[in-house]
């Protein structure tokens, strides 16, 4: 395996470990502020964070080559904010009343859901996917769903989040090859940090003084998952192959498990634990890279005796 290789699936496994644990701060951070001050704060210092890079590299081109106009860029950033509020919103709501461990694993099924509502933009989905898909919900069923087959209220709300992240996944892949990348990342999280301040002010009291006791949680979710590991992880997928790319951040629900266990002290039911390994096994399923066979050529006979 090539040192580049090598290097680029070590970036991508720190930076799984990064949002893994992030579930464990977010969950934290719960106890002191509310969801959407939480996450204005979050995404505030997500951006402060890329604002240098910003600088060093102002003068780059397009990655298309071609000239974007300022309202084209402006019309996609508000749309990847927009869909990013709204995921972060329904994640972060959602773990008020759920554990990190299952909220880290709810938020998985994005890598499922992607090539899925994929299909809605013409794009082919295998039948590794789908068989997949089946053993993901097979374990939701058993991570979430009550005997009378209702969900409890923050798995709900989690599953509706990972319904955005595949769309946001689905748009930053739309939008990525035509605007510069490291901006595009940035008014996406001022976006997303503006909106979530409008609802704190509308929805919650801001108190400086339970931020301020927040501030751990907040600094690790803002800086470490948001600034940081989304710098990782544009590095890392230069060289990596994307089906392990994709394998290795879907270890990010492992480590919410481990994290929500060593900090927070959370514990799965057997029955949690094996709808949890259900559900990992088909992120992982739906993105292995099976060979195909390769048809034998006939052989050609030959014109000489």
């Amino acid at each position: 395996m090539k040192t580049t290789t090598l290097t680029s699936d070590a970036l991508l496994l720190v930076t799984a470990t990064i949002w893994g644990f992030a579930f464990v701060a977010q969950r934290a951070g719960m106890e002191l502020v509310g969801p959407f001050t939480f996450n204005a704060m979050r995404f505030s210092l997500g951006a402060l964070v890329l604002t240098p890079f910003l600088w060093i590299w102002r003068n780059r081109p397009a990655p298309s080559g071609k000239t974007v106009t300022s309202r084209a860029f402006l019309w996609g950033s508000l749309a990847a904010g927009t869909v990013l509020f709204l995921g972060s919103s329904f994640q972060q709501i959602g773990i008020v009343y759920t554990t990190a461990g299952k909220a880290g694993f709810i938020t998985g099924l994005y890598v499922i859901l992607v090539p899925i509502l994929g299909l809605k933009l013409g794009h082919r989905t295998d039948l590794k996917t789908w068989a997949g898909a089946l053993l993901a919900l097979w374990g939701l069923y058993f991570l979430s769903l009550t005997r009378s087959f209702g969900m409890e209220k923050g798995d709900l709300l989690v599953l509706a989040s990972a319904f955005f992240w595949a769309s946001h996944v689905l748009l930053i892949d739309f939008l990525s090859p035509q605007f510069d990348t490291l901006r595009l990342a940035f008014f996406q999280f001022a976006i997303c940090a503006v909106f979530s301040l409008a609802a704190a002010l509308l929805a919650e009291e801001i108190l400086w003084s339970q931020i301020f006791r927040a501030a751990i949680p907040i600094l690790y979710a803002g800086v470490l998952s948001v600034g940081i590991a989304y710098t990782l992880q544009v590095v890392a997928q230069r060289h990596a192959h994307p089906s392990h790319a994709a394998i290795i951040m879907s270890l990010e629900s492992v480590f919410a498990a481990l994290g929500g266990w060593l900090v927070l002290g959370e514990r799965l039911s057997p029955r949690e634990t094996v709808g949890c390994l259900l559900m990992f096994s088909g992120m992982v399923l739906s993105q292995l890279q099976i060979p195909r066979r390769k048809k034998r050529a006939k052989a050609i006979p030959s014109e000489q005796p």
